[in-house]
């Protein structure tokens, strides 16, 4: 197998490891919060802006369009039409 820029394209291994990384440090984040005895508003607004690009990075994924479109046409459609 050869790792080619398309290939990354592809299988969208860069907004994927994003999105993996981002919920590791949502779940350290989460757990760093709760276990807080006395949380402060600056930690409260630490942990939602956390959350906050959290909903930026998803729309991000969902919404990222494949630059590569594939042509399905076949030259024996094009060999009957002859």
């Amino acid at each position: 197998m050869k790792f080619t820029p398309e290939w990354l394209d592809k299988w969208r291994i860069w907004p994927r490891m994003i999105i993996t990384l981002y919920g590791f440090a949502f779940y350290k984040t989460t757990t760093w919060f709760m276990a807080l005895p006395d949380p402060t508003n600056a930690q409260a607004g630490f942990v939602s802006v956390i959350v906050g690009a959290g909903a930026g990075f998803f729309g991000i994924y969902v919404n990222g369009k494949n630059t590569h479109t594939v042509n399905h046409t076949s030259n024996t459609t094009a060999s009957i039409n002859k």
